[in-house]
């Protein structure tokens, strides 16, 4: 929840070129307009950077020593991740343009390029992304991103299970409130006709999500409520009496 006059926190952006004094130049350009931007200066450490951390877009060049900009975008998309992706090529064609738009590129920007440019496209990119894609689920530090399915807590990343990812995802939509065995079964397992509970089922999955979303912080999200349900959120929930 955002608090009355509150500054939202800066973008954070990509960027993945292996020119230093280019790379440099996009950094400042975008520091300027008050976005955060790290830099790779080759396709794996970009790769690297977006396993460890979210972004809002990536800014990225195609012609990158090792794994080259059309690799890196065919491992983003992949992995099903959607950062709007603005490539730069010196390659102007219109095959080129649409190897790159088909591989996975939101927009292209040819080599040499104005910076006021660049910041236009950057800027249209982030709109239309915030836009079409508002299913994000939050509490504290924990998020889940419902288009990706990525989990994450203080920026690193949280492996999950198909299920637990759904389990935590009806959690965190009923933030604040209680869930008991008999809502999760019904919405999450959906197997309203079993013969037995699943009651120990339940159990067991709430026990590896509170191992995999709390283990390490010093704030517990997932709370157990004796004789109810479930309950996440920072605060432990009081009891209706």
């Amino acid at each position: 929840m955002h608090t009355a006059g509150a500054i939202p926190a800066p973008m954070k952006i990509l960027i993945i070129e292996d020119e230093v004094k280019i790379a440099t130049a996009i950094r400042d350009c975008l520091a300027s307009a008050s976005y955060q931007a790290d830099v790779a200066h080759t396709g794996n450490g970009g790769i690297a950077f977006l396993t460890e951390r979210k972004y809002d877009a990536v800014i990225l060049d195609w012609m990158l020593p090792g794994c080259d900009g059309i690799g890196v975008l065919q491992w983003l998309r992949h992995r099903g991740a959607k950062p709007p992706v603005l490539l730069l090529t010196a390659k102007d064609s219109v095959e080129d343009r649409v190897t790159g738009l088909d591989s996975g590129a939101d927009d292209y920007l040819v080599k040499p390029f104005a910076f006021a440019e660049l910041l236009a496209r950057l800027r249209a990119l982030t709109r239309r992304t915030a836009a079409v894609d508002p299913f994000q689920l939050q509490t504290a530090d924990l998020i889940l991103d419902l288009n990706t399915r990525w989990a994450s807590r203080a920026k690193a990343e949280i492996i999950l299970t198909p299920r637990e990812f759904d389990l935590l995802a009806f959690m965190l939509r009923h933030k604040g409130d209680i869930v008991s065995r008999g809502m999760i079964a019904q919405e999450v397992w959906r197997e309203t006709n079993r013969s037995t509970p699943l009651d120990n089922v339940i159990d067991v999955h709430i026990a590896r999500l509170r191992r995999k979303v709390d283990s390490g912080h010093a704030t517990r999200l997932i709370h157990t409520v004796r004789g109810v349900g479930f309950f996440c959120g920072e605060s432990s929930p009081t009891v209706p009496s």
